[in-house]
C-alpha cells in the first residue's frame, strides 16, 4: 500500500462538503452528454438545493455497502468528479464500482483512469476485495478503454439493454479480480524498476 491510499499520480479521492457537490452535480448534470454516459434515466434538471437535500438524506441513511468519494485534481485540487462502490457484498469480497469525470475539460486527460487505479488499490488493499464489476455502454469508447487500461476484462453483455436515439445498445458488463489486479501492480512494478 502506498503511503497515501487516496493519491494517484493526477488526481486524489477526497470527502466534499455536500453544498459544494450539490452545486457541481447541479452543473454536471446539465450536460446531457455526461448524463447519458453516466445513467440510464432520462437526463432531469435538479436544482443544487434539490441535490443537497438528497444528499444529507443519502449521508444520513449511508449503508456500509456504499462508499463514495469525490474525484479532485491534484494540481489546482479541482473538484471534476465521482467515483463509487455500490452494493459491496463483505462476505463474497465483491462490489460495482461507477465513476463519473463531471467536467468537460478534463474529459480524455487520464484522470478518470487514474481515479478508478486508485479506487481499485483502495478496493483490493484497504477494503480485501476479491472482485469489482462495472457496467458500461457500448456508445462509450472512451470509458471502455479506460477500464481495460485499469485491467478490467470483458464478461459479457446485456443486449439492446437502452433505447438512446432512435437505437438499442448494449449494456457491457466488465470485472477485474484480485489475482488480475495483483500481477498488474507487479508488472508495473518491474517496469519501474527497469526505468532506474
Amino acid at each position: 500500500m502506498s503511503a497515501d491510499a487516496f493519491t494517484g499520480n493526477l488526481v486524489r479521492l477526497s470527502d466534499e462538503d455536500p453544498q459544494k457537490l450539490a452545486e457541481a452535480l447541479a452543473r454536471w448534470n446539465r450536460d446531457s452528454e455526461y448524463y447519458r454516459l453516466l445513467d440510464t434515466a432520462a437526463a432531469r434538471l435538479w436544482s443544487a438545493k434539490k441535490m443537497k437535500e438528497w444528499f444529507e438524506k443519502d449521508i444520513e441513511s449511508a449503508s456500509p455497502n456504499f462508499i463514495a468519494f469525490s474525484v479532485r485534481t491534484l494540481t489546482e485540487d479541482k473538484l471534476i468528479g465521482l467515483v463509487a462502490f455500490e452494493d459491496i457484498n463483505w462476505i463474497s469480497g465483491d462490489t460495482y464500482v461507477s465513476i463519473g469525470i463531471g467536467e468537460r475539460d478534463f474529459w480524455g486527460k487520464g484522470c478518470g483512469t487514474d481515479a478508478m487505479r486508485v479506487m481499485l488499490r483502495y478496493g483490493f488493499t484497504e477494503l480485501n476485495l476479491h472482485r469489482i464489476s462495472l457496467t458500461v455502454f457500448e456508445y462509450n469508447p472512451r470509458a471502455i478503454r479506460c477500464y481495460e487500461k485499469c485491467g478490467f476484462k470483458d464478461e459479457g453483455c446485456i443486449r439492446e439493454f437502452i433505447p438512446r436515439d432512435g437505437k438499442r445498445w448494449d449494456m457491457l458488463h466488465m470485472g477485474i479480480l484480485r489475482t488480475e489486479w495483483d500481477a498488474l501492480e507487479q508488472e508495473k512494478s518491474k517496469m519501474e524498476k527497469r526505468k532506474e
